[in-house]
């Protein structure tokens, strides 16, 4: 007789939304989980209870479950700027607002606050990873590992002395010693992070390019944001953006273009058949008038797609739920096919997109038996919720991220009936005021010398 498996937990929902195989919902079905928090079995309820033994059975009688949402762009410690310079345009509201605080303030001290907080409101939205592009990287690492989440590190990159740096080699430099210190660590991930290329020299795109064939990781760029960053790049360098970083050979598998709102045809075609992803952040394009990306024809062209939120200054949340209806609504009306960025591609693309793009989709992004358990769980039991017809139609255009209520990363719950359960989550939680109030009077200090 063959001895029950044992593992640690046994999930047991109502549906599963898998994203692989893509367009399935099993119901009836459980997820095991091992003891080292990677996914070790999928299947049938009454067969997995048979071969499993499970040291918690997790019942979610009126629940999906789906793998973590991956934030795809953020700036997390921006939390402690939310609302600040609201209804400007983006280099007026960085250039008057934003760059003059952080200026005065940045500091360890701040990102490490700000990405707490980041953190606790991304986690009770089921984000269980985000990619973020700040200064600091050590203190966001160090926040994210100590309350239990993923996070995928910027090397953040910029031709300017900022309190973070004083130079694009020494953020390399601080970047390089950062990821060989962590590279270990199973919660951490890296890539490169210049800001945008109207901030970086050729020369300082150069040295990245070398680097990223020296330690294999990613990049990440804000790329065609603007149609300003467009007209001055052309002036500047005779080159749209994108064609700029072809010409120093970066479009690749290993690009991410976050926000990319105004693509031609050609850099479609190009991004398309390079394997570049896109980080897709329709509230902030929308919010600072930036545009709205034509979707539709990124899709049809086959180009990976994330979704990501942006910063809390520019978005005003941190909320992929929201992000994720946003994204379809407006790809939708934008294209006037109503069948354009389907309930299914949405959940992929704000999941397993987004862990391609960052070279993890082998580790997360999906509910695969040997991936990292990494899940969120939404109660559509609610009234307001009633009837369903169609679950993944649901998480997109129904559910919002209060109906999250429980979250893993690699194995462990973090959340438990909307509540923090791991103390560093906990000890996060019950310091969130006090550090709200600091940074926000330091604040309109700084705003009232201005």
């Amino acid at each position: 007789m063959q001895r029950p498996l044992p593992v640690a937990e046994l999930i047991v929902p109502r549906w599963i939304v898998p994203i692989e195989p893509a367009g399935v919902v099993l119901e009836g079905h459980a997820i095991a989980i091992d003891a080292a928090g990677a996914i070790a079995a999928i299947g049938p309820v009454a067969d997995l209870r048979a071969a499993c033994a499970a040291g918690v059975e997790t019942a979610l009688p009126d629940h999906v479950v789906t793998p973590g949402l991956f934030n795809l762009h953020t700036h997390a410690a921006m939390t402690l700027l939310r609302g600040l310079g609201d209804d400007l345009p983006l280099m007026q509201w960085l250039s008057t607002k934003i760059w003059p605080v952080e200026k005065a303030l940045l500091s360890e001290e701040f990102v490490a606050a700000g990405t707490r907080l980041a953190c606790l409101e991304m986690l009770r939205g089921g984000t269980t990873c985000f990619a973020d592009m700040y200064f600091f990287p050590a203190a966001a690492g160090r926040a994210a590992r100590e309350i239990g989440m993923r996070a995928h590190l910027g090397i953040t990159v910029i031709d300017l002395p900022t309190a973070g740096g004083g130079d694009a080699d020494d953020y390399l430099d601080r970047g390089l010693a950062l990821f060989d210190r962590m590279r270990n660590e199973p919660l951490l991930s890296f890539s490169f992070a210049p800001h945008a290329p109207y901030t970086i020299s050729d020369a300082t795109f150069d040295r990245i390019s070398m680097l990223m064939g020296q330690t294999g990781l990613p990049m990440l760029i804000h790329l065609h944001e603007t149609e300003e960053e467009i007209r001055r790049e052309i002036e500047q360098h005779g080159l749209r953006p994108a064609m700029r970083l072809e010409r120093l050979g970066l479009v690749g598998p290993a690009l991410t273009a976050v926000h990319a709102v105004h693509l031609d045809d050609r850099e479609v075609a190009l991004f398309a058949e390079r394997g570049v992803s896109i980080a897709h952040c329709p509230a902030s394009n929308l919010k600072l008038a930036s545009g709205i990306a034509r979707i539709a024809r990124y899709l049809d062209a086959g180009i990976n797609l994330g979704i990501g939120t942006d910063g809390s200054a520019s978005n005003n949340r941190l909320d992929m739920p929201a992000e994720m209806r946003l994204a379809a609504l407006l790809a939708k009306g934008a294209s006037g096919r109503a069948d354009v960025f389907g309930a299914h591609q949405v959940l992929h693309a704000a999941t397993l997109a987004g862990a391609k793009a960052c070279g993890l989709d082998d580790r997360i992004g999906s509910i695969v038996v040997g991936k990292q358990a990494d899940l969120v769980a939404f109660d559509l039991g609610a009234l307001d919720y009633q009837p369903i017809f169609d679950v993944a139609s649901h998480l997109i255009f129904v559910a919002g991220r209060e109906a999250v209520t429980d979250v893993w990363v690699a194995g462990k719950p973090v959340v438990q009936k909307r509540q923090f359960v791991s103390d560093g989550a906990r000890a996060a939680e019950g310091k969130g005021a006090s550090a709200i109030a600091l940074w926000q009077n330091r604040t309109r200090s700084q705003l009232a010398t201005q």
